[in-house]
C-alpha cells in the first residue's frame, strides 16, 4: 500500500507502508501512463512519441486514492488525469529485493521427492504451473513415466515455449558416439557445467529425456549454481567479485562452425546474480594481466571446489521413460562416467520464451 506522497521539483516521492521510499522521476512517470492516449491496450505498445515530451513536465496535482492502492496525476500537459497502481509503482522500485524470494537456493539435503512429476499430470493446466513453479524455484525438476521417444520431448518444449534450433538441431537423439566434436557423446565423466558458454545468449532450459538404459554408471548430477555464487559471496567475496568481473570466452570448433562468446561466471543485473556461465570443456585460451590471472584461477578452483563437493550434488540415475528439465542458466548439470547403453533425447528452450511463461501462469 502506498502512505504518502510529495511532489518535488522534478519527481514523485512514494512513501509505501512497508517503508520502502522511492523518488520516481516526472519524465519517467510521464512516459509510463497507461491510459488510452498514451498505450494501445490491445498490442501493449507505445502510443506515447517520447522524444517530444517535456523534460521538465510537471505534476500539477497528486493525489492518493482506492485507500492506497493507487495515485492520482494530473499533468501539466494533460486534461484528464490518470492513475498508476500500488503493484505498478513497486514493482518498478530500483534494487528491489523482493522480487526474487521464490527463488530457493539448495544443496543436495534439500532436495526431496516433490521434483518428480508424473507426464500425464504435466499435461493438465494445474501440473503444468507446478512444473513451472518448481523449475523457477529450485531451477529442475524430473518429469516421469514419459514415453520414450523423441516426439515426447517436443511435447512437454512446446508448452513451455519453442523447440530452439542449434548447431545439434532442434529435437535430438545421441548416446555414446566419437565421432561427434562434443565431450556429451563420450562415456566419460562429465564434471558440472552449463552448456553453450559459447553462444552470446546461452540456451534457457535444457530437457534430457531417458530412451534406453543398459549401462553401468551414467548419474546425472544437478548442481546450484546460484547457490554456488551466494556462498562464494559470503565466504570468500574477492573470489566472487573476479568471478562477477573477468569476461571469459567460450569457443566451438566443429560440424562446420566456428562459435565464440564471452561473459563472466557470474552475471550480474543491478548487482543480482542472473546467470552463471561455466563450462571449462568449452573455456577459450584469453590473456589479462598476471597478478588478474592468478587471481582469476584461484577463482575459478574454488567455484570447481564447491560444485563438485557432495554437498552441492544431486545425484540420480535416470530410468527410461524419465525426463530432467532444468535452467542453464542457474544449475550446473554433469555426468558420471559409464559402461554400456544409455540413449538420450532432448532439446533446448530459449530463456525468453521459460520466462513468458512464468509471467502468463503468474509466477514470478
Amino acid at each position: 500500500m502506498i502512505e504518502s506522497i510529495t511532489i518535488l521539483s522534478n519527481s514523485l516521492r512514494v512513501r509505501f507502508k512497508n517503508k520502502y521510499e522511492e523518488n520516481y522521476p516526472n519524465i519517467w512517470l510521464r512516459d509510463h501512463i497507461k491510459d488510452e492516449r498514451n498505450w494501445d491496450k490491445r498490442s501493449h505498445q507505445r502510443k506515447t512519441f517520447t522524444a517530444s515530451l517535456d523534460l521538465n513536465i510537471q505534476i500539477k496535482e497528486a493525489k492518493i486514492i482506492e485507500k492506497g492502492n493507487c495515485i492520482d496525476i494530473l499533468w501539466a500537459d494533460m486534461d484528464n488525469t490518470v492513475q498508476y497502481s500500488y503493484e505498478y509503482l513497486f514493482k518498478n522500485i530500483l534494487n528491489n529485493k523482493s522480487r526474487d524470494n521464490n527463488l530457493r537456493l539448495w544443496n543436495k539435503n534439500e532436495i526431496k521427492d516433490d521434483i518428480y512429476i508424473n507426464y500425464q499430470n504435466l499435461l493438465k493446466d494445474d501440473g503444468f504451473k507446478i512444473c513451472l513453479k518448481k523449475l523457477y524455484s529450485l531451477g529442475f525438476c524430473v518429469i516421469t513415466n514419459c514415453e520414450t521417444k523423441l516426439e515426447t520431448v517436443g511435447i512437454i518444449a512446446n508448452k513451455i515455449g519453442y523447440v530452439r534450433q542449434s548447431i545439434f538441431g532442434g529435437l535430438w537423439e545421441f548416446e555414446s558416439n566419437e565421432d561427434m566434436a562434443d565431450s556429451a557423446y563420450t562415456q566419460e565423466e562429465l564434471r558440472p557445467h552449463t552448456d553453450s558458454t559459447y553462444s552470446n545468449d546461452a540456451p534457457g532450459l535444457q530437457l534430457l529425456l531417458c530412451c534406453d538404459y543398459k549401462a553401468n554408471g551414467g548419474e546425472s548430477i544437478m548442481v546450484d549454481g546460484f547457490n554456488i555464487g551466494e556462498t562464494m559471496k559470503k565466504n570468500n567475496k574477492h573470489l566472487f567479485d573476479i568471478l562477477s568481473k573477468i569476461d571469459v570466452p567460450g569457443k566451438y570448433v566443429g560440424d562446420g562452425v566456428i562459435l565464440e562468446a564471452k561473459r563472466p561466471i557470474f552475471k550480474l543485473d543491478n548487482k543480482e546474480l542472473v546467470q552463471v556461465s561455466f563450462n571449462n570443456y568449452d573455456r577459450a585460451e584469453f590473456r589479462i594481466d598476471e597478478k588478474a590471472t592468478n587471481q582469476f584461477y584461484e577463482a575459478i578452483k574454488k567455484f570447481d571446489e564447491l560444485a563438485n563437493s557432495d554437498k552441492f550434488q544431486w545425484k540420480h540415475v535416470l530410468k527410461p521413460g524419465e525426463l530432467l528439465i532444468f535452467n542453464n542458466w542457474r544449475i550446473l548439470h554433469g555426468r558420471g562416467s559409464f559402461k554400456g547403453k544409455r540413449k538420450m533425447a532432448g532439446c533446448y528452450i530459449n530463456m525468453e520464451d521459460f520466462r513468458s511463461a512464468c509471467k502468463i501462469h503468474g509466477i514470478r
